[in-house]
C-alpha cells in the first residue's frame, strides 16, 4: 500500500511537471504566432540560430525529470514520517498494555523495553520491579510475624501450665507434653526426669507420656549416657533426627511403638544445669522456629524443675529445724514466702525482658537503628545500620561523632538540630540524607527521639530510620521530569470547581494575563463563551475521574483568539476523592502535531504523582506504627520495675541487692531499720560500706566484701552485723544470683533473729 502511494505521487508530479513544461513552450509559440506575427520558418531559423529555443523545447522533459527527482524524496520522506508514527504507535499500545495488567495486579506480566530510547517503558518496568519486590518482601515479614506471634503464645500459654500443679510432677509432666505435641502438630512425647535422690543410682525416669491423642501409661527408665536421651543429657546439646529407621525407637527412643519420621530430643537445661529432656516425635519435618520455641519451652520447664527441687530441700531444711522456737520458724516461713513471691516477680520481669529483647530483634531486623550520647558520639549501632552505610563492623563506628555521616553541606542546619535535641527538644521526623563509608548518599525517613531519665533529662539519643535511597532518587526523577514538562509544555492545576490553583511559566506568557490576576480565574473564563456549554459537560465528566482530551478554543487577555489541545486529568488523594484536575497542553496555533507528544506526557505526570503520593503515604504509616511499638514496648517495662521494687520494698525482711563489683544496687526499708542508714546514703556505694570493718573471722562476709571471690549462692548462714549505733544483730542469710545479658547480680535476704530476753 505504501509503495503504491508513492508510486501515484511520483507519477503526479512528474506528469503534472511535464503538463507545465508543455504548456509553457504552448503558450511561447501562440505569443510568437499570433502576437509578433512569426512564421513558422522564422521559428525554425529561429532555432537554427539560437540553441537556447532548443533548450526551451526541451523544458517539458526537464520539468518532467525535476519533478520525478523532488517527488520521489518527498515519497521516501513522507514514508519515513508513516513508519516512525506507526511504530510510536505501536510501542505506546504495549506500554498502555503492560501499564494495565499492572493496575488489574499482574505483576509477572513481562514487558521487552523497545530499544535504548524507550526511557519510559524502562521506567514502568522498574516500576513493576520495584511493586514485586515490595510484595515479596511483605510476605517474607508476614510470615516472620506469624511464627513470633506464635512462640509468644505459646510462650504465654506455657507459662501458665508451668504455674499449675507444682505440687503433682507427673501431673504437671502430662500436661505440658500433651499440650506441646498438640500445639506443635506433633504426633508422639515424652518427659524424662533426672532421678538423684539416691547418689548411687542416677538415672532418668519417665514421668508422662503423650500420644495419638492418648496419654499413655507407660513405665520406662534409661539409665545415663544409654542412647540419644542418655547422649543429650551428657552432651547439654539438642539433637534432631530426620528418616529414623524403623528399629531405632525401640533401641534408643522412649515413644513407644510407633516409629516416628522425625525425632527431636530436648534437654530441659537451667543456669548450666540439666533436669532431664523433652522427647517429641512426628510424621513430618519439624521448621527451625519451632525447635526454637520446644527448646524456650524447655528452659521453662527446666526452671520449674529446679524451683520444685529447691523447695523439697528448703522443706527438707525446715523439717530438721521444726525443734527451733517458735518465732523463729514462723519467720522462716515467712522468708520462704518471700522468696517464692520474689522468684514469681524474677520470672516475669525475665518473661517481660525476653519479651522487649524480642521485639528489639524486630526492630533491628526492619529499622535503621542506631543510639548516641548527647554530644553525638555513636554508642550503638545495629546490623542493618552498617550495612546500609557500607561499614563491615560495630568498631568502625562505635566511639565516632555523628558528624562523620553528615554532609558538609548539611552541616549547619544539622548542628542546630541536634543542640536542640540535646537539650530535651522535640523529636524530627522527615527525610534526611546521610553519606556512607563509600561516599554515596544514603536518603531516609528518619525520626531523631529523646530517650529521657527518672528525671526528664536526656539520657541518650534514638535513631530510627526507613532506606528511601530508591524512592528519593526515583522522587527526583519525577521532579526532573516534572520540570522538564514545564518548560516544555503548558501545565496548569485546577480545583474541582474550577478555579486555578497553580500554573507554569508558559501559561503566563501564552494568555497574557499577570500571575496575581490569574489566581482569581477559572477555566471557564479563558474559553470562547461559544464553546462554554461544552466546556461544562467536559469538565462534569473529568471531576468524576474521567480523563478528557481534545482540543480548546481560547481567548487571551487581549481578546487574542488561540487553540489549544489539552489533556484534563484527575488526581484523586488518598481517599479516593478527586484533589484537583491537571490540565497539559500545547499552544496548536503554531503547533498541531504535539498532541500525540503531549498526551503521552500527561499520562506519565499523573502515574508518577500517584506513585510519589503512595510512597510517601507508606513510609510514613511505617515509621509511625515502628514508634509507637518502641515507646508502649518501654511503658510496659517500666511498669514491670516500678511493680518488682514496691513489692520487694514491702518485704518484711532485709532485701539488699548488689552487683559482682559490689556495687549496691537496690536496699529496702527492712534494711535501712536494720542498719540504721538510709537508702539514699548507701545505693552506688560498695557493700563494705554495710561491713566497715577491714577484716572479718566470718568466710562468708569476706567473700561478699571480695568480687573475685566465688560467692556461698543458695546457702543459709547466721552471721553478726553491726547497726549505726555499733550493736551487733544475729542474722540469718541467703544469697541468690541472677545473670541476664552478660551482667551478674547478687540478692541477700536477712532475716533478723535475734531476741530481746528483757
Amino acid at each position: 500500500m505504501k509503495e503504491r502511494n508513492s508510486q501515484n505521487i511520483i507519477f503526479k508530479y512528474t506528469v503534472s511537471g511535464f503538463i507545465i513544461g508543455l504548456l509553457t513552450l504552448l503558450f511561447i509559440l501562440v505569443i510568437d504566432f499570433f502576437i509578433k506575427r512569426i512564421s513558422f520558418s522564422q521559428i525554425v531559423d529561429l532555432h537554427r540560430n539560437n540553441p537556447v529555443y532548443l533548450l526551451l523545447d526541451l523544458s517539458p522533459f526537464v520539468l518532467a525529470f525535476y519533478a520525478y527527482i523532488i517527488s520521489k524524496k518527498y515519497a521516501a520522506a513522507s514514508d519515513s514520517l508513516h513508519t516512525s508514527l506507526k511504530y510510536e504507535f505501536d510501542k505506546n499500545q504495549k506500554i498502555f498494555r503492560f501499564v494495565e495488567k499492572i493496575r488489574l495486579g499482574k505483576i509477572d506480566t513481562d514487558y521487552k523495553v523497545q530499544g535504548s530510547n524507550d526511557v519510559l517503558g524502562q521506567s514502568i518496568l522498574d516500576l513493576r520491579n520495584n511493586l514485586k519486590n515490595n510484595k515479596e518482601e511483605e510476605e517474607k515479614r508476614r510470615n516472620e510475624d506469624q511464627q513470633r506471634n506464635w512462640i509468644a503464645e505459646g510462650l504465654a500459654k506455657f507459662g501458665d501450665i508451668l504455674r499449675k500443679d507444682t505440687d503433682n510432677l507427673e501431673e504437671l509432666s502430662y500436661n505440658l507434653i500433651s499440650n506441646l505435641v498438640k500445639y506443635i502438630s506433633a504426633n508422639q512425647g515424652a518427659i524424662f526426669i533426672i532421678e538423684d535422690e539416691d547418689e548411687f543410682d542416677k538415672h532418668l525416669q519417665m514421668t508422662a507420656c503423650y500420644a495419638y491423642e492418648r496419654r499413655k501409661y507407660a513405665e520406662k527408665r534409661i539409665e545415663l549416657g544409654e542412647g540419644i536421651i542418655g547422649a543429650v543429657i551428657l552432651e547439654q546439646e539438642t539433637v534432631f533426627m530426620k528418616d529414623v529407621p524403623k528399629t531405632y525407637v525401640h533401641v534408643t527412643s522412649g515413644l513407644g511403638e510407633a516409629t516416628p519420621n522425625c525425632l527431636l530430643v530436648v534437654p530441659l537445661k537451667f543456669n548450666d544445669e540439666v533436669y532431664g529432656v523433652i522427647e517429641i516425635g512426628a510424621f513430618h519435618n519439624i521448621e527451625t522456629h519451632i525447635i526454637e520455641f520446644v527448646e524456650k519451652v524447655a528452659e521453662g520447664v527446666a526452671s520449674s524443675i529446679s524451683n520444685v527441687k529447691t523447695n523439697t530441700r528448703t522443706a527438707k531444711l525446715l523439717k530438721e529445724s521444726r525443734l527451733q522456737a517458735e518465732t523463729l520458724a514462723a519467720q522462716e516461713e515467712q522468708m520462704r514466702q518471700n522468696m517464692e513471691e520474689l522468684q514469681a516477680t524474677q520470672e516475669e520481669a525475665a518473661r517481660q525482658s525476653e519479651k522487649f529483647i524480642s521485639f528489639t530483634n524486630s526492630v533491628n531486623h526492619t529499622l535503621i537503628r542506631a543510639e548516641y550520647e548527647n554530644d553525638g558520639t555513636l554508642i550503638y549501632a545495629n546490623t542493618k545500620f552498617l550495612k546500609k552505610l557500607g561499614y563491615d563492623k560495630n568498631s568502625d563506628v562505635e566511639g565516632k561523632n555523628i558528624s562523620m555521616f553528615i554532609n558538609e553541606k548539611d552541616k549547619t542546619w544539622f548542628d542546630k538540630l541536634w543542640d536542640s535535641l540535646a537539650n530535651g527538644g522535640k523529636h524530627f521526623e522527615g527525610d534526611m540524607k546521610h553519606v556512607t563509608k563509600q561516599g554515596r548518599d544514603l536518603w531516609t525517613m528518619s525520626t531523631y527521639t529523646c530517650m529521657r531519665k527518672d528525671d526528664g533529662g536526656v539520657e541518650k539519643i534514638l535513631f530510627l530510620a526507613i532506606d528511601t535511597t530508591d524512592q528519593k532518587k526515583e522522587s527526583l526523577d519525577y521532579l526532573g521530569q516534572i520540570n522538564a514538562l514545564n518548560r516544555s509544555t503548558i501545565k496548569v492545576d485546577f480545583l474541582p470547581t474550577g478555579d486555578l490553583l497553580e500554573c507554569n511559566q508558559k501559561f503566563v506568557e501564552l494568555m497574557k494575563y499577570p500571575v496575581f490576576e490569574l489566581k482569581e480565574k477559572s477555566i471557564f473564563d479563558f474559553v470562547d463563551k461559544s464553546d462554554l456549554n461544552k466546556l461544562r459537560d467536559i469538565w462534569d465528566l473529568v471531576a468524576q475521574g474521567e480523563t478528557w482530551e481534545g482540543t480548546l478554543r481560547q481567548r487571551t487577555k487581549e481578546d487574542k483568539e488561540i487553540w489549544v489541545r489539552v489533556s484534563l486529568s484527575a488526581v484523586k488523594d488518598m481517599y479516593d476523592d478527586v484533589a484537583k484536575i491537571i490540565c497539559i497542553g500545547n499552544d496548536e496555533t503554531n503547533e498541531k502535531l504535539m498532541e500525540l507528544e503531549t498526551k503521552n506526557q500527561t499520562e506519565l505526570l499523573r502515574k508518577h504523582e500517584e506513585a510519589l503520593n503512595r510512597s510517601k503515604i507508606d513510609l510514613k504509616v511505617q515509621l509511625k506504627k515502628a514508634k509507637e511499638e518502641v515507646k508502649q514496648q518501654f511503658i510496659e517495662i517500666e511498669k514491670v520495675q516500678r511493680r518488682t521494687e514496691l513489692t520487694l520494698q514491702g518485704a518484711s525482711d532485709a532485701i539488699v541487692t548488689f552487683d559482682e563489683n559490689g556495687i549496691i544496687k537496690f536496699f529496702n526499708r527492712a534494711a535501712e531499720d536494720l542498719w540504721e542508714i538510709e537508702r539514699d546514703i548507701v545505693i552506688g556505694r560498695n557493700i563494705k560500706k554495710l561491713f566497715p570493718d577491714d577484716k572479718y573471722e566470718n568466710d562468708f562476709i569476706n567473700t561478699l566484701l571480695d568480687p573475685k571471690s566465688e560467692k556461698a549462692v543458695g546457702e543459709r548462714k547466721e552471721i553478726d552485723v553491726k547497726n549505726k549505733s555499733g550493736e551487733e544483730i544475729s542474722v540469718i542469710i541467703i544469697l541468690s544470683m541472677a545473670r541476664l545479658e552478660g551482667e551478674t547480680t547478687y540478692t541477700g535476704f536477712i532475716q533478723n533473729i535475734s531476741v530481746d530476753l528483757f
